[in-house]
């Protein structure tokens, strides 16, 4: 089948990762910043911001039916916006009912399931969207890239808001935390609004397809998917990678703020310092070429197993940390564990954007929605079970440390596994990737 010329430039790939960004500093608030807060500041167990977190990855199950729904549409602008507009409204909503949690916890407890179903729809809707558009609208030999560069400036979108957010919340007060975050969800929404005004008109390219054949029902569209071998190895490795990489996601500022005593605005500063390893650790993987020049499958191996083996040596230091305490290069440690989340990450991202447009066109929202469902479950997975256990553990050891420690020797221990994965699964997806593109 012959492909429609693609029209997206660098101008057109820098705008989508600006929605990246939006989306990224926007969930930070409520999986990073609001989590801290009710764990430290309200005392509450760890259990009901993980709890929270996780349904909001339940939520982004219906990740695909998002996606299909862009596939059948001639513009997919219209879900990214409903999705950003929905998101947005559901973080400002989770922060007044994280206010509400201690003078009346029923009403708090309601408006924030009600608050997180929201922000999962919107992460959903506007993020599925999103890289289906990139996956359609990028010709095949530059997906890798272009994915790599919209994940580089969604965690830079997460770096900066931490950063500024950290800042601005010490002295800390409900009063500011509603005013930053109100801030931060508000710039997000402006920021992406601006970056997809006019980015599809003038790209009839991305629907060709559609006008000739019609998107298929979602059934059909998703048995198709997960009949491909290719396929249903990646979802295995995305599912374990992903649950390795968040088990930490929920504990790392409770366990800054009870083990090493920082503030609200030093935990959510080390949370930026993690996001700017991340950050390098992705730009690294670029420039070294892997992600970027599709050479040998085997170099996209090599920078997942690294960074999946360095992620897990990164986390045998936090245990070490956790019974260490004060005195502990804790910035240090936090920023390596970054760096080789982002060495494997971009790599894996690079594999996703090439198996995405290797099948029939029309499904590239079907199938990102696939693959983030499986992320989506993992990292509910992955969060409440690193919540849950730090409470169990610290209520049967009666030790803080000892319980932190436990959680991230498990971690490690994921990571090795999603290692070996990534060897059988990511050779078969970039030769399928490379492959299609010659079609």
């Amino acid at each position: 089948m012959a492909l429609a010329k693609p029209g997206f430039g660098w101008l057109s790939i820098i705008r989508l990762g600006l929605v990246q960004a939006s989306i990224g500093a926007i969930v930070m608030l409520a999986t990073s910043l609001l989590n801290r807060v009710m764990v430290v500041e309200y005392a509450l167990a760890a259990a009901i911001p993980a709890g929270l977190v996780a349904w909001h990855y339940a939520v982004q199950l219906t990740r695909p039916l998002w996606g299909h729904g862009s596939d059948r549409g001639r513009r997919r602008t219209p879900w990214i916006l409903g999705g950003m507009a929905t998101l947005a409204l559901g973080a400002v909503m989770a922060v007044y009912a994280t206010i509400q949690m201690a003078p009346n916890p029923l009403l708090g407890g309601v408006l924030a399931v009600a608050a997180f179903s929201l922000i999962g729809m919107g992460v959903g809707a506007s993020g599925t969207s999103m890289l289906a558009l990139l996956a359609s609208a990028v010709a095949p030999e530059r997906r890798s890239a272009a994915a790599a560069v919209t994940w580089i400036m969604m965690v830079a979108g997460i770096v900066v808001s931490a950063g500024v957010s950290g800042a601005l919340l010490d002295p800390f007060s409900e009063q500011r935390l509603a005013m930053v975050s109100c801030g931060v969800a508000l710039t997000a929404l402006l920021v992406s609004g601006l970056a997809v005004r006019h980015l599809e008109p003038d790209q009839p390219f991305v629907f060709e397809a559609l006008t000739k054949d019609g998107a298929p029902s979602f059934p059909e569209a998703l048995r198709e998917i997960l009949h491909e071998n290719a396929a249903r190895r990646f979802t295995v490795f995305i599912f374990v990678s992903m649950l390795a990489y968040s088990m930490q996601d929920l504990i790392l500022e409770p366990f800054a703020g009870l083990v090493f005593g920082m503030t609200p605005g030093e935990s959510t500063q080390l949370a930026g310092v993690q996001h700017t390893g991340v950050l390098l650790g992705m730009i690294a993987a670029g420039i070294g070429g892997s992600a970027f020049a599709g050479r040998m499958p085997i170099d996209l191996r090599i920078w997942i197993v690294t960074g999946c083996a360095g992620s897990a040596l990164a986390l045998a230091g936090l245990a070490a940390g956790a019974i260490h305490g004060p005195g502990w290069p804790l910035t240090l440690n936090v920023f390596v564990l970054g760096l080789c989340n982002g060495l494997f990450a971009v790599a894996a991202i690079g594999a996703m954007m090439g198996l995405a447009g290797a099948g029939r066109k029309t499904r590239e929202g079907v199938r990102m929605g696939v693959w983030g469902a499986a992320q989506a479950i993992a990292f509910g997975l992955g969060g409440l079970t690193g919540a849950l256990g730090v409470d169990l553990a610290r209520g049967a050891q009666g030790q803080d440390g000892s319980a932190f420690q436990l959680i991230f020797m498990i971690e490690a221990c994921l990571f090795v596994v999603a290692a070996g994965l990534a060897i059988h699964a990511t050779h078969k997806t970039v030769s399928r990737g490379r492959k299609a593109a010659t079609i």
